[in-house]
């Protein structure tokens, strides 16, 4: 049985994509927020996908690759999510840096394995 505490990234990335759409559903409806939104959730699920595609990399430079989309992902995600605008929102800011902290983590997680990797 797993450690509760260990997370699979593949379902950690997952539950990333999953909590951008949330977020993103509850945007005030601007021009600018429908364009971020759309952004931040290409880049939050690329994150997730490319993850899986370095998981079934043909050969080690395949994996770095993905694995490199996977941090440039996560840091444009982060991106977005600091410039979607949720004023007069307080209880969605709290989720925004909840996820803004998720994306710089899940950035330092595949920097880590591509230190490892290289």
């Amino acid at each position: 049985m797993k450690n509760p505490k260990q997370y699979d990234l593949e379902d950690r990335t997952l539950e990333f994509a999953r909590r951008v759409r949330v977020i993103v559903k509850k945007l005030s409806r601007t021009i600018a927020n429908i364009e971020d939104g759309k952004q931040v959730v290409r880049s939050s699920g690329s994150v997730g996908a490319n993850y899986i595609e370095a998981n079934e990399s043909l050969s080690k430079k395949d994996f770095v690759m993905r694995i490199k989309i996977c941090r440039k992902e996560a840091k444009e995600s982060r991106y977005w999510l600091r410039l979607i605008d949720i004023s007069g929102k307080g209880e969605h800011e709290e989720e925004r840096k909840a996820l803004i902290q998720e994306a710089s983590e899940l950035m330092n997680i595949f920097g880590s394995i591509l230190r490892k990797s290289e």
